[in-house]
C-alpha cells in the first residue's frame, strides 16, 4: 500500500519553506512571490473524489466512503459511503481498500502489526508512483531496497502471511509477487497489466 506516498509532499513543502524563509531579504521576498506563483492550485472535492474513485472498480467505488490524506497524513472524509470501502486519494495516488486493508492501513501507519482477520483486498488501478519491495518505511529509491514503480494492481491481505511464503518477491516474473515478505505488512501484489522487466534490485523507471 503507497499511503507514505503522501509524505512526499512534506519534503516539497520544505524546500519551499526554504526558499522563503527569509522575510527580511528582498530576495526573499521576490522568491516568494515566485514560488506563490508556481504554487499548484488546491484540488476541489470533486476532483479529490475523482481520483479517489479511479483506484477501484466503478461498482464498488461508486458506494464507497471518499477521503483524502494531506501531507500531515490527516484523513479527511468527503463523503460518507455505505458499502464499507473507503477510496483515498493521497498525493499524487489512490486506493480503495476494504476493512481489512483500513485496518491494516492503520496499523502501518502506527508502526504495529496489523491485527489481519480475513483475506483482504484492496485496488490500485490507476498505479502508484513507487515504493520500495523490501522496506515498509522507505520513503525513496535507494540501490538496496528494491523500489518499484507498480503499473494498476490489486493488493491482497491473508490472515497467515505463511500461506504466501511460497510466491516470489520478484515483481518482474509475469505474475503476482509478495511485498515486504519477512515484515508483519507483508502481501500479495497483482498487477492487472503486464509488469515491466527489471534487474534485481534495480528500481523500476
Amino acid at each position: 500500500m503507497r499511503i507514505r506516498i503522501a509524505l512526499t509532499v512534506i519534503g516539497m513543502s520544505f524546500i519551499s519553506t526554504l526558499a522563503v524563509a527569509d522575510d527580511t531579504n528582498p530576495k526573499g521576498h521576490e522568491m516568494k512571490k515566485e514560488s506563490a506563483a508556481k504554487a499548484p492550485k488546491p484540488m476541489s472535492d470533486a476532483q479529490l473524489t475523482k481520483q479517489a474513485m479511479s483506484a477501484g472498480p466503478a461498482d464498488i467505488s461508486k458506494d464507497a466512503s471518499i477521503a483524502v490524506m494531506n501531507e500531515k497524513m490527516e484523513v479527511r472524509e468527503i463523503k460518507k459511503g455505505t458499502n464499507g470501502w473507503l477510496c483515498m486519494a493521497m498525493g499524487p495516488d489512490s486506493m480503495c481498500a476494504d476493512k481489512e486493508w483500513q485496518s491494516w492501513a492503520e496499523a502501518w501507519i502506527g508502526h504495529k502489526p496489523p491485527q489481519v482477520k480475513a483475506v483482504g483486498i484492496a485496488y490500485m488501478l490507476a498505479g502508484d508512483h513507487g515504493a520500495s519491495n523490501t522496506d515498509p518505511y522507505a520513503m525513496e529509491a535507494k540501490p538496496d531496497n528494491n523500489w518499484v514503480v507498480s503499473p494498476p494492481h490489486i493488493m491482497v491481505l491473508s490472515p497467515d502471511t505463511k500461506l504466501i511464503d511460497s510466491l516470489p518477491t520478484d515483481p518482474g516474473t509475469g505474475g503476482p509477487w509478495v511485498m515486504w515478505k519477512g515484515t508483519p505488512y507483508a502481501h500479495i501484489m497483482v498487477p492487472t497489466v503486464p509488469m515491466p522487466k527489471v534487474a534485481a534490485g534495480k528500481p523500476t523507471k
